[in-house]
């Protein structure tokens, strides 16, 4: 993706962290358990393995501590940091991990706690490559929260916090998507449609491939999709919708379908519908099926 991977041999084991700071691995454990600083990998053993993020993290809390605050405070202010993380190296999450990722998740994000959440999303990016943690973890987590929306176990406003916090992480992955001389899309959601996060991680899965992405986003009438394809010449226009009201074969689209080569997405997308409309459906989850289609 551009950036540096973090090496294997960076994760550090509690006493190298310790070392490398100053501390102690009680203060260590002390600062994770009462304040949620460091937020460890854990391996198949579950022994807890810490980043070069963690690293700093302690760095800032004791920069803080001797400049007189009390350890509660240095680590709310340490905690209020968002770090950048260099991307790991793994292709995959192993089940487990994913398991207790969206546990993390979910008790962070139902009880609106960001700066939680946050530490939860930057262990996987250091130990896994971004695209991984899209399709194994962010993705289907979710669409669990989606059905438990609709199950009556978590409410609108918990739904709207969890996709806002992923949309605002990994939409810095959508930064310079014009670069490239590679194929062009055109991605957007048609009118009224406003769920975008799986239209924007196919961006991101399409653009590490090659491709130069124009997003136009959510809300958008298929006749502007239809003139910003007429200016573009894109080789492909993507529309996503979660909601089947927003896809219908009006005019506007199959003029759209006819002209340029289009494809469906989204769970209001449908075999009939790309038929009638000679689209292609991207059936697969957003990163597989940008995999899929860029092979």
């Amino acid at each position: 993706m551009g950036v540096p991977q973090q090496r294997a041999t960076e994760w550090l084991k509690i006493g190298e962290l310790a070392r490398r700071t100053g501390t102690t691995t009680d203060v260590l454990r002390a600062w994770e358990r009462r304040y949620g600083l460091l937020r460890p990998r854990r391996t198949a053993g579950n022994q807890r393995l810490y980043s070069t993020v963690d690293e700093h993290r302690v760095r800032v809390m004791l920069r803080h501590l001797e400049a007189g605050r009390s350890a509660a405070q240095a680590a709310e202010l340490t905690s209020s940091l968002r770090l950048g993380v260099p991307p790991g190296e793994h292709p995959a999450v192993p089940a487990a991990e994913v398991e207790r990722a969206h546990h993390g998740l979910q008790t962070t994000l139902d009880a609106f706690e960001e700066t939680a959440a946050q530490r939860v999303l930057e262990s996987l990016l250091a130990a896994h490559q971004p695209l991984a943690v899209l399709r194994d973890v962010v993705l289907p987590y979710l669409r669990e929260v989606g059905d438990r929306w609709a199950s009556g176990h978590v409410s609108v406003a918990q739904e709207h916090f969890a996709t806002a916090f992923f949309e605002s992480r990994f939409s810095a992955l959508s930064r310079g998507w014009d670069r490239g001389t590679g194929p062009r899309a055109l991605l957007a959601c048609p009118g009224g449609e406003r769920h975008t996060f799986g239209l924007l991680a196919f961006g991101i899965a399409l653009h590490a491939r090659g491709w130069r992405i124009v997003w136009l986003g959510a809300d958008t009438p298929v006749s502007m999709v239809e003139g910003a394809a007429g200016r573009l010449t894109p080789d492909l226009v993507v529309l996503a919708a979660a909601d089947p009201d927003r896809l219908r074969a009006d005019d506007a689209l199959r003029r759209l379908a006819g002209r340029w080569p289009c494809a469906i997405a989204g769970a209001g997308a449908d075999d009939d519908l790309a038929r009638d409309l000679g689209a292609r459906r991207l059936a697969e989850d957003p990163v597989t099926a940008a995999a899929q289609f860029a092979a």
